[in-house]
């Protein structure tokens, strides 16, 4: 596993007993590629047996972006997100680390909480957003999808029908509208993210660990059932993103144009 030390895509802190994960690639808009889902994964199992540790923050660097999802630009140059510790893109085990870890978690969202990044957020236990956050999914215009808890536990989060407009007309929400649909716990001014994230979080560090451990798990208990269902999904993802098909959306958003998925209907 990645030392902490060792990150450059993920900054790492502790703070009076809150761990604090950065995504710092601001220059992409902090997307991911699989570096960073590697240090992700080691940041969260760090916090996990950290006994000082009592809940978790993630967010992203700057106010540009929370996370905007896979990186594209990487996917478009290379064919995939880059190298990995393991050999394999660690996106599905993050997402069942963020709900496995026995300590809140709360996600400060910063600017965009697009695809794969609005995954994360929505994962997380709890959300507060700074007035100057977007949120949508973008898969189906890029060549991607996430069919796990991207879809069937965002439908828990927001209902069926604002699911399905999320994923199918692929448009950006503002933080008003995120908190009046559910995704969001709260919204802040963007000086004051970090500053109401930290206060939730010391909130959630005075309380009993192993009630929190128990509650978590609980409010879990309902939907893992999803996992079954992710697990599928992204054998079908791996076998999609080979298609002609997903590559004219990494090809067409590197390029800057609209892609033309209309040649693959017949």
């Amino acid at each position: 596993m990645i030392s902490p030390k060792d990150f450059t895509d993920v900054i790492y802190t502790i703070d009076r007993g809150v761990a604090i994960l950065t995504i710092n690639r601001p220059d992409r808009y902090n997307a991911m590629r699989a570096r960073t889902v590697d240090e992700l994964l080691a940041g969260f199992k760090s916090a996990w047996v950290d006994p000082q540790v009592g809940a978790v923050i993630l967010t992203g660097t700057g106010e540009k972006a929370f996370c905007t999802g896979g990186d594209q630009k990487e996917r478009a140059e290379k064919g995939n997100y880059g190298e990995t510790e393991t050999g394999m893109f660690e996106v599905e085990a993050l997402h069942k680390m963020i709900r496995a870890i026995p300590k809140p978690v709360i996600a400060a969202v910063n600017g965009f909480a697009i695809g794969g990044g609005h995954v994360l957020h929505v994962l997380c236990d709890l959300s507060i957003a700074s007035t100057n956050a977007k949120f949508g999914q973008v898969g189906p215009r890029v060549g991607s999808f996430d069919a796990g808890f991207g879809t069937a536990y965002l439908a828990r989060v927001v209902g069926e029908k604002r699911a399905r407009e999320i994923w199918f007309l692929c448009e950006q929400y503002d933080a008003t509208t995120a908190e009046r649909w559910g995704l969001v716990n709260k919204i802040v001014e963007p000086s004051d993210l970090m500053n109401a994230a930290m206060e939730w979080a010391l909130k959630v560090c005075d309380l009993s660990p192993t009630a929190l451990k128990a509650l978590k798990h609980s409010f879990n208990a309902d939907s893992d059932h999803i996992v079954g269902i992710q697990s599928l999904a992204f054998d079908v993802l791996d076998l999609y993103t080979k298609t002609d098909e997903a590559k004219e959306g990494g090809k067409a958003f590197s390029e800057k144009r609209l892609p033309n998925f209309k040649q693959f209907r017949e």
